[in-house]
């Protein structure tokens, strides 16, 4: 019983998305704090790109843009690949990787 049980997780857990500061990507490793041009050279043209947004208006209070942002507050945008079974999204901030989101389809 306790096998079947923890078989049970190990296959849940490798189905759900995986939020990772790394990604291997044939015999290159992409990793958080890499250039977007870098994620360009290792996974190519994305399928799509967005941006997260928030409701932070301007410090002048003139503006209502709403602006993106990640998690911190801070500019940024999603990269979506799709590559090999897998849905692949990198969080881009000011040029660089701060995460990489991995689930197998």
């Amino acid at each position: 019983m306790r096998i079947a049980f923890i078989a049970g997780l190990f296959v849940f857990a490798t189905a759900a998305a995986q939020a990772s500061s790394t990604l291997r990507v044939g015999s290159h490793v992409l990793s958080a704090g890499d250039s977007a041009e870098r994620v360009s050279e290792l996974l190519g043209r994305p399928s799509s790109k967005s941006h997260q947004h928030s409701s932070r208006s301007s410090r002048s209070g003139h503006s209502r843009r709403s602006r993106t942002a990640d998690n911190n507050g801070q500019a940024g945008e999603q990269w979506r690949y799709r590559r090999d079974g897998h849905s692949t999204v990198v969080t881009i901030v000011d040029g660089r990787v701060t995460d990489i989101e991995d689930r197998r389809l």
